[in-house]
């Protein structure tokens, strides 16, 4: 008997339909698109790859906890047991470190999508749970936005910092406002299918098509693929955008176009940014043609540029990938301190914003309300790490990081507990991880595939996915809450992370899911938000469950963040020290990190296209997000697949570059940076500058033949080393790394990276 069910990923709301028990198929609803990361559901839900049994690591479990070197070596062997064994192992494995190391030595992973669900989200679950035993090490911040969520509040203050998350410039509003939108990093299509949560309907995707329609956009990228075809494209090589960015100011002010009266009134240190620009200080005015010679973007045309947004309303846009590189602030800071040249910070559908093309909701031009949350509690351990700082964490107890103008000490770490996320995919130097990760004394990972963070754990509990469990869904700005209801049954002994996490929490002496089961809390969840003075006119849940779903309210903004600061500079200061847009940052300056001016400011960054490395490694490649997965979930399935070359991640390379190196579509090269190597698959394409390869990330990591590549199916993470943005932000820098690329004629190693691992005959 065939049925379609209505569930729900953070790329969207789609059906389901299954066929004896089996996900045969995935549709959009009426008058929505499906993402094309629904392609990789059907072949990935009962993959070989999914953990049927909880499974305990055979050294492990023959040695006990303690450091180990071999932790994640390719043919290490597990012992599949019961789920009271393992409950038992993690328990006593928990209450063993928190009695002898105190909590602060267990660290609380999870940073990832693992669940689009209010319920089910693998984040709030663990971090509930530990918090309900004592508490753990956390982190804070993002790898998308790591540096600009430090910077920011000091250039704009806090809140406008958040609005410009949560209330940007909106689609509609660009569409009848803007005239000119220029955009630093692209404005890819691809991104506007996933939000947090996901959404009951694409109309973002609308919105921008109705936007790309009435505004001229002008993309400065390294590829031209970043935006649609209708857009004009200007090349600039990676990690040199704040050196056109400067350019554009020299040129406002020495052509007389700068907006003196709104630099007056509106911001701070704008006195400082002219002396930097004009080369007062340092003798080197920042001219188009002195960007032109660091960025390869044509002089004559970023002059009339800088003349052309003068001239009509514009928009200044920094995509998130621009941040997550060496010094990654910058492009923030100078993207801010062009729009402020400008003076049209505080129009419809003017001035600056950070993040449009890089998030489904970004731009929707709709407030979020109140959602059902399930509450992780207080964390009563005060230690915390910016999350991209985990490899120093683990590799450096006792040292200090600096952070904000602060010294963070890094606690000792003995145990390590990871839901919902793949640190091998958003974090660098893999071989380094690996190394990182053995100095645990245990790792313990819930999951439903054998990812590459379940192959490098002690212990791992196998969880439901969710077409396999019942959940409320909604993301930010969404006009409906709707049921994510159950597709099939769980896979072999799956298990919901409510139930583990109340199973476990009964062995430590705490209560996690007060004795309700995972309906019960949904309804439990629903009722509460129903309630709250803020919540929408909602029906009971009996009513609201069998309708699928309840209507939210879609009340749009109607001005862009800096609205009412531009009226009343006065009445409505920013939370910065001026009560100004700060252009020049006394406070970044008072911290004392040497790494960063108190200004956007040019520095040479080490891996950028003239660096002296250039000489062995003469491609600059950029590391960025897939279009047809989220991040690196599923890669097993078929549109995961579909762009593979010879079973790999593929590699695009322009036209010439191919040619100089004797390449065509189709071949097979290891790719190698000072950190690593990697095999991929050759696709050549004239959207990219010379000089520049690109790879999506999410590939799995497959370490399985190091005699050839540190990964041999194309994780670009063997490849980018983990070093922070900048010492004020500690976020990551992997968005790129200068390699070489030469042709791998060797026997091709089979790609393990979907395999399960060795089992080995063990007792319970």
């Amino acid at each position: 008997m065939r049925r379609s069910v209505e569930t729900s990923a953070h790329w969207g709301t789609y059906l389901v339909d299954v066929e004896d028990g089996q996900v045969v198929g995935v549709r959009a609803h009426a008058g929505d698109e499906v993402a094309p990361a629904a392609g990789n559901v059907v072949g990935a839900h009962r993959h070989r790859s999914r953990v049927a049994r909880p499974a305990v690591r055979r050294a492990w479990l023959e040695r006990g906890p303690g450091p180990d070197p071999d932790r994640g070596a390719p043919d290490q062997a597990y012992v599949e047991v019961s789920w009271e064994v393992a409950l038992d192992l993690v328990a006593r494995e928990l209450d063993r470190v928190r009695t002898d190391h105190g909590n602060q030595a267990i660290y609380g992973g999870s940073y990832g999508w693992g669940s689009a669900g209010r319920l089910h989200h693998a984040q709030s679950q663990l971090h509930g749970f530990l918090n309900g035993i004592g508490g753990y090490v956390r982190s804070v911040n993002d790898y998308s936005r790591g540096a600009s969520l430090v910077l920011l509040p000091h250039l704009v203050g806090a809140q406008a910092a958040a609005e410009l998350r949560t209330r940007p410039a909106s689609w509609p509003q660009i569409a009848e406002h803007t005239e000119l939108l220029v955009t630093f990093g692209g404005l890819r299509r691809s991104n506007t299918w996933t939000v947090p949560g996901g959404q009951s309907r694409h109309d973002g995707l609308e919105r921008a098509a109705h936007a790309s329609r009435t505004t001229r956009v002008v993309s400065l990228s390294a590829q031209r693929d970043d935006v649609d075809d209708a857009a004009e494209w200007i090349g600039v090589m990676p990690g040199t955008d704040v050196a056109v960015q400067l350019a554009l100011v020299q040129v406002l002010i020495a052509d007389g176009l700068a907006d003196e009266a709104f630099l007056e009134r509106y911001t701070s240190g704008a006195e400082r940014v002219r002396e930097y620009v004009l080369g007062h200080r340092d003798g080197v005015p920042k001219t188009p043609e002195w960007a032109e010679a660091i960025s390869r973007a044509p002089a004559e045309r970023v002059r009339a540029l800088a003349h052309e947004m003068a001239a009509a309303r514009t928009l200044v846009n920094v995509v998130y990938a621009l941040q997550r590189g060496e010094r990654g602030e910058q492009p923030v800071f100078g993207g801010l301190t062009l729009a402020a040249h400008l003076g049209q910070i505080g129009l419809p559908g003017g001035g600056f914003t950070h993040g449009l093309g890089s998030m489904g909701d970004y731009g929707l031009g709709r407030r979020s309300g109140p959602l059902p949350t399930f509450e992780q509690g207080v964390d009563p351990v005060d230690d915390y790490i910016p999350c991209a700082r985990i490899g120093d964490l683990l590799r450096e107890p006792g040292t200090e990081l600096p952070y904000d103008g602060r010294t963070l000490r890094l606690p000792e770490i003995r145990l390590a507990y990871w839901a919902g996320g793949n640190p091998f995919h958003h974090h660098q130097d893999l071989q380094s991880l690996t190394r990182a990760l053995g100095r645990l004394d245990t790792f313990v990972v819930n999951e439903t595939h054998w990812t590459p963070t379940a192959k490098h754990a002690d212990i791992v509990l196998p969880v439901a996915s969710s077409l396999e469990r019942e959940d409320l869904a909604a993301g930010p700005g969404d006009t409906r809450l709707r049921v994510s209801r159950r597709a099939t049954a769980p896979f072999a002994q799956a298990r919901e992370e409510l139930w583990i996490f109340g199973r476990l929490a009964e062995r430590l002496g705490a209560d996690h899911d007060h004795g309700l089961d995972a309906h019960a809390w949904l309804e439990r969840l629903y009722e509460a938000w129903r309630e709250r003075p803020d919540a929408p006119d909602a029906p009971p849940f009996a009513e609201f469950w069998s309708a699928g779903g309840v209507d939210l309210p879609a009340e749009a903004y109607p001005d862009p963040v800096f609205a009412e600061f531009r009226a009343d500079p006065v009445g409505h200061p920013l939370q910065t020290p001026s009560g100004l847009i700060e252009l020049w940052s006394q406070t970044i300056a008072d911290a004392g990190h040497g790494d960063v001016a108190p200004h956007a400011e040019w520095r040479e960054p080490s891996r950028w296209w003239r660096a002296p490395q250039t000489a062995e490694y003469d491609l600059h490649l950029l590391c960025n997000q897939p279009g047809h997965r989220l991040h690196s979930q599923l890669d097993m399935g078929a549109a995961s697949r579909s762009t593979k070359v010879a079973g790999r991640e593929p590699i695009r390379l322009s036209p010439a570059d191919t040619e100089n190196r004797g390449l065509r579509d189709g071949d097979v090269v290891r790719v190698v940076s000072a950190w690593g190597s990697l095999l991929a698959g050759v696709v050549v394409n004239d959207a990219l500058l010379d000089g520049v390869a690109q790879m999506h990330t999410g590939a799995w990591y497959d370490p399985s033949a190091p005699e050839i590549a540190s990964c041999v199916h194309g994780n670009v993470n063997v490849l980018t080393p983990d070093h922070p943005t900048s010492t004020l932000t500690q976020a990551t820098s992997g968005a790129h790394v200068l390699v070489r690329v030469e042709r791998y004629d060797g026997p091709l190693p089979p790609v393990r990276a979907h395999e399960p691992p060795v089992f080995a005959a063990g007792a319970d």
